[in-house]
């Protein structure tokens, strides 16, 4: 008979975009009616490139937190072509527990990040003393190579070099999309670690483009092929300490999605859990969830774990066709007028 209700430890999500102002009041009670801790995301406009900024912003975070809820955001560093082995220093003491890597122009407010690699090793070295991890967005953002292969190139051209070259530094490649990131993580040393989004899981590129473009579907990096869907379901269902949950959750208005130029990101928030439960379910290896989403991070960030717990049910809901953002306007939140076959039970 199937599982109805499953009880596990309250998880935590390692890859999460809160933004900022008024879009705090509906994003941070999204996320800690089911999350204890975030690692909150610091491409802001402008980005959060310093201890000070980085505080700044865990306050406004904390005032928008619900009142009965628990939430602890963990707060990162936005690296650029200036970013200095002080700053790490400096962010290590206010707190800051780890440092994000975009490559410049890769995805949303990274037009500031870092053009130049190599330039960086002396604060890939900071952050290996201050054993705070490096975070990566890994894509190349040349404009001749294919998106669908600019994770591949990232892995072949930058990533395997910062982790040859840089032996004490903990590394989560974020968002990945391909057989070739399951791979590079496999093989690599236990202090290389992934997370993994419900929409990589859930679909691939044929849901974006098949019976016209659907943008809020998009995200970046890019939905791929079917067999690289597979493979990420089959790093997950192989139950490995290396995956872990990373929802990469962001909000967008439906007019910045539907437009000429529209931007990537799936707002999953009010629904991530449920369907990682459902994803799980669905690969037979539901007793596998509690570690993906509730241990495996934490271990890796060397964090205690949460002894709360939190309970889901069997039991089909949709999820809404629009949210309503505080500004005015609306948002089509990811998977929505979809059928969720869990639901996050309420407390009586």
């Amino acid at each position: 008979m199937a599982i109805q209700e499953l009880t596990i430890r309250t998880p935590d999500d390692w890859h999460l975009h809160l933004r900022d102002d008024a879009l705090l009041q509906e994003t941070v009670p999204a996320t800690s009616r089911c999350f204890e801790r975030a690692i909150i995301m610091p491409n802001l406009t402008p980005p959060v490139t310093t201890a000070a900024k980085a505080e700044a912003y865990r306050q406004r975070i904390l005032a928008a937190i619900p009142a009965g809820q628990r939430f602890e955001p963990l707060m990162t560093l936005y690296l650029t072509d200036q970013t200095s082995a002080q700053d790490i220093a400096d962010a290590k003491v206010a707190g800051v527990v780890a440092a994000k890597l975009y490559p410049a122009g890769a995805t949303t407010n990274s037009s500031a990040a870092v053009n130049s690699l190599e330039r960086l090793d002396p604060v890939f070295a900071a952050l290996a003393e201050a054993g705070m991890p490096l975070l990566v967005h890994g894509e190349v953002t040349d404009a001749e190579i294919d998106i669908f292969d600019r994770e591949k190139v990232f892995i072949d051209r930058h990533l395997s070099r910062i982790v040859a070259e840089h032996p004490q530094l903990k590394v989560v490649f974020e968002h990945i999309t391909t057989a070739d990131a399951v791979e590079f993580v496999q093989q690599g040393p236990e202090r290389l670690a992934a997370t993994l989004t419900p929409q990589h899981l859930l679909m691939n590129r044929n849901d974006l483009l098949v019976g016209g473009i659907r943008p809020h579907n998009y995200c970046l990096p890019i939905l791929k092929r079917a067999t690289h869907q597979q493979a990420l379901l089959d790093a997950v269902a192989s139950g490995s300490s290396k995956f872990f949950l990373g929802t990469d959750s962001a909000p967008h208005s439906q007019s910045s999605k539907e437009s000429s130029c529209g931007c990537a990101g799936c707002y999953s928030a009010w629904s991530a859990l449920e369907l990682y439960a459902q994803i799980f379910d669905n690969l037979g290896v539901l007793d596998k969830l509690e570690a993906f989403a509730s241990e495996h991070g934490a271990n890796f960030y060397g964090l205690p774990l949460n002894e709360s717990r939190l309970t889901l049910v069997r039991e089909s809901w949709t999820v809404p066709e629009r949210i309503q953002l505080p500004q005015g306007e609306s948002m089509v939140p990811f998977y929505a007028g979809r059928e969720v076959q869990w639901k996050l039970k309420q407390p009586s």
